[in-house]
Order: structure tokens, then C-alpha cells, then sequence
């Protein structure tokens, strides 16, 4: 496992953690349902694949 494959899973992780947040966060503020269900969904995501490259950094 290389170095940058873990950076790169924390980066993507918590760039999924903001656009899912920004979506709740529309769909919030227009009422849409859907939009929030979507928007939470790319925040676990986005926590599972920042999870997957703490896991990776520790095992290096």
C-alpha cells in the first residue's frame, strides 16, 4: 500500500463529507427531501472512505 493511496482516501473522504453536507444542507433550505437523504449518504460515504485510509495508515 503507498502513501499516497491512503492520503488520497482522507482527502477524497473529507472532500464526500463537504459536497454531502453542502447537498443536506440545500435540501434543507429548499425542503427536498431527497436531497438531504443524498446529502447524509455522501457524508457516511465519505467518513467510510476517510475511515478506509486512517486504517491503511496504520497498518503501513
Amino acid at each position: 500500500m503507498g502513501r499516497t493511496s491512503m492520503t488520497n482516501d482522507i482527502a477524497k473522504g473529507r472532500a464526500k463529507q463537504v459536497e454531502g453536507q453542502v447537498r443536506k444542507d440545500v435540501g434543507d433550505a429548499t425542503n427536498d427531501h431527497s436531497e438531504q437523504v443524498k446529502g447524509v449518504a455522501k457524508q457516511v460515504e465519505g467518513k467510510v472512505q476517510e475511515g478506509i485510509g486512517k486504517i491503511k495508515r496504520k497498518l503501513e
